[in-house]
Order: structure tokens, then C-alpha cells, then sequence
């Protein structure tokens, strides 16, 4: 099971089983002892260059899906097709078979953010 969550939220230790931050970024004003987390695999995290990008008014559809009218993948999608990241993102297969895990962020909406595109593909 693959469960999304605010970084923010307090753990919950019944539910939360492998928590894994997939922020570039710490979060702001959050002590690494309250966090809870308990890894954070920047190789499957957006690029500093894609979260400037998309922050300075990329279009959700472009960073998820690809331009249109191509169908391609998404630019996030495309970083994860890195070797590193493939490597990675077997490893968190290989988590969430052997029981709970969460992916962590920041973001306000973790279901219309990057950790529920990270999230799909783990589970495909």
C-alpha cells in the first residue's frame, strides 16, 4: 500500500510503515527529529531545474503528460526514466510490496502534486 501524506502531519506509526520524503527540498520550520522520515531518495525527487521551471509557470500538463499535442512523457516522467532514478524507484517497489509506505511532502495538495505521479508509477 502507497499512501500520501503532508510532510507536516504528525507520523503515524500503525499506518505510515517506510516514510520517504520525495521533496528536493527540506521543508521549512520542520525539525528532521519531527519529521519522522525515513529516507529521502532525492534520485526519484523534481530537479532543481524542473521545479524552477514549473514554478515559474510550467503547466501541470506539461510536467505530468508532455506538450501537447505529442502524448510524450511528462518532463517528470522523463526524469525518471534516468538510470539512477529507475534504480530507485525499483528499490520503493520493493518497499511498498514488503508493507506500508508514504510518500512525504510538502505541498499543500499531495494528490495534485509530483508525489502522485511518483506514486502511480510505483504502484504500475
Amino acid at each position: 500500500m502507497i499512501r500520501l501524506r503532508r510532510v507536516y502531519d504528525a507520523p503515524e506509526p500503525g499506518a505510515d510503515g517506510v516514510r520517504v520524503l520525495v521533496d528536493r527540498l527540506w521543508p521549512r520550520g520542520l525539525a528532521k527529529e519531527a519529521a519522522g522520515v525515513d529516507e529521502w531518495p532525492k534520485a526519484v525527487t523534481p530537479s532543481n531545474e524542473l521545479r524552477k521551471w514549473f514554478h515559474g509557470g510550467g503547466s501541470a500538463g506539461e510536467f505530468r503528460l508532455g506538450a501537447p499535442p505529442s502524448g510524450s512523457w511528462g518532463r517528470y516522467e522523463a526524469e525518471l526514466a534516468g538510470p539512477e532514478a529507475v534504480a530507485e524507484l525499483a528499490r520503493l517497489r520493493s518497499l511498498a510490496s514488503a508493507g506500508p509506505l508514504t510518500l512525504l511532502t510538502a505541498v499543500k495538495d499531495p494528490a495534485a502534486s509530483h508525489a502522485a505521479v511518483l506514486a502511480e508509477l510505483l504502484s504500475a
